[in-house]
């Protein structure tokens, strides 16, 4: 291999390169290629960043940590394919805190397109730069502005928020990119689906040309490639995910037919069957999310809820609610990305997602790690399109069941087959399904079409908006 390395440099020194920094970044990156790593310690980190590691039992990378550490560590963009819970918040902590030195003033901004994950990566960030002088900070809507904006003035080296706050924090001043020097954008395509792609453009927009940006995602729509090779100098591109493998091998896949009116009689004849152990169950609406919320408590159930219109402390709570003890976490699709919860054996699908990497992000909270895992929808007739297209978008067979409320409801399995042409109305109105938050937002709800906010960029007031990519 070493001969190898020797003509790969020579072969790159044939050529006028200015920074020289490259070549070597290049020889790393061929190195890495030859050599398989297998512990974090085979990445020469910093003594204070492994036992960090060591102290949260991160001992083995994942895959896509083994993959992307190396390249990130080489100075290089990457872009990211990888289907959640595989450990990406690790594969951009790790090298970002190995790479900052604490002179570095907010060298670092991490953006998430909701509050419970802005959180959730905090946290691990905390962990990570224990025993260093590295620090970092937290902003999102829902908290005290105040609170963050002096935290900024003590200047992190590593910022992690949502969109918005960070735009309300740049336009009052007290959030500057010019010594950004690594941008992450995480769950990229969650923060399109929630319309918040144009807040985080003009975020790129206004930072340094010269920064490194690594971009995690679970799919790849095209405008997230598009917005890559527009803001990112030669990425790398890692598809952990192939597309036969969106969601993870250890999850089935079932679905049971029910009538709109008995949908809720058919969710606690799964729940009496299945007897699942602790559950998430999505609903489309916030309303539909306490409707079912309080059918579960009036038969017993320990169960909590959590939606856009709930303050952050009381998402919190119910969050730590359902970690305890509560067997239920009845949500939107809030909650549908980047929470890492252990123990969830069952996701249902009271409402039966429209889109199919709308599935792919609910499922893959159950079997995080390499645990197993259920998946569960009830379908109306008039939804088998809906399922088709998971089937075959997703690369999964989902198992149509039989339970006893759909003999009471005389819902025939041969249902199954019924293949109706979805209408206009039937897509527009899947689309309003969604919980968006008040805010709403699809691809094209831009920086300057959200409330508070005039058509020059500038806000027009300050108030907080309590919607979830805050």
């Amino acid at each position: 291999m070493l001969e190898k390395v020797k003509y790969y440099l020579y072969t790159c020194l044939q050529y006028k390169v200015r920074n020289k920094s490259r070549v070597i970044n290049n020889i790393l990156i061929f190195i890495y290629k030859c050599v398989k790593m297998t512990t974090f310690e085979e990445f020469n980190l910093k003594q204070e960043l492994e036992e960090a590691l060591n102290k949260i039992n991160f001992t083995t990378p994942t895959e896509v940590q083994e993959k992307a550490i190396p390249l990130a560590l080489a100075g290089k963009d990457i872009v990211v394919k990888s289907k959640t819970g595989t450990g990406k918040t690790g594969a951009f902590l790790v090298p970002i805190i190995q790479m900052l030195t604490a002179k570095d003033k907010t060298a670092a901004t991490i953006i998430v397109p909701t509050r419970e994950l802005a959180i959730q990566v905090f946290n691990v960030v905390q962990k990570l730069t224990a025993g260093s002088k590295l620090k970092g900070t937290l902003v999102y809507g829902g908290a005290s502005i105040n609170v963050q904006i002096d935290s900024l003035r003590r200047q992190p080296n590593i910022v992690v928020g949502t969109p918005g706050r960070i735009i309300d924090l740049m336009e009052r001043g007290e959030l500057k990119f010019n010594q950004t020097k690594i941008l992450v954008l995480d769950e990229a395509d969650m923060m399109l689906d929630l319309g918040f792609m144009e807040d985080v453009e003009y975020i790129m927009s206004v930072m340094p040309k010269e920064k490194q940006v690594m971009l995690f995602s679970a799919t790849m729509p095209e405008r997230i490639a598009k917005l890559s090779k527009k803001y990112m100098e030669n990425p790398q591109y890692l598809n952990i995910s192939a597309d036969k493998e969106l969601t993870v091998n250890s999850i089935s896949h079932k679905y049971a037919m029910s009538k709109r009116s008995a949908k809720l009689e058919t969710l606690f004849t799964y729940i009496s069957e299945f007897k699942p152990k602790k559950s998430i169950i999505f609903s489309d609406t916030k309303r539909n999310a306490d409707y079912l919320y309080n059918a579960l408590v009036r038969k017993g159930y320990k169960a909590t809820v959590m939606h856009g219109d709930l303050r952050q402390a009381q998402r919190e709570k119910a969050l730590q609610e359902f970690r305890r003890t509560a067997q239920f976490l009845v949500a939107t699709n809030v909650a549908a990305r980047g929470l890492d919860i252990t123990g969830i054996s069952d996701i249902i699908n009271y409402d039966t997602p429209s889109e199919p990497y709308v599935y792919v992000h609910r499922v893959g909270r159950s079997a995080r790690m390499g645990a197993d895992g259920s998946a569960f929808s009830i379908v109306s007739p008039d939804e088998m399109t809906l399922i088709r297209e998971i089937e075959h978008s997703v690369k999964i067979r989902m198992k149509c069941i039989e339970l006893d409320s759909q003999i009471s409801q005389e819902v025939s399995l041969e249902m199954a087959d019924f293949k109706p042409r979805r209408s206009e109305s039937r897509d527009n109105d899947s689309h309003r399904r969604f919980d968006r938050g008040r805010r709403g937002g699809n691809s094209s709800y831009g920086r300057n079409s959200y409330p508070g906010r005039s058509y020059g960029g500038h806000r027009s007031n300050s108030s907080e908006r309590p919607y979830p990519g805050e």
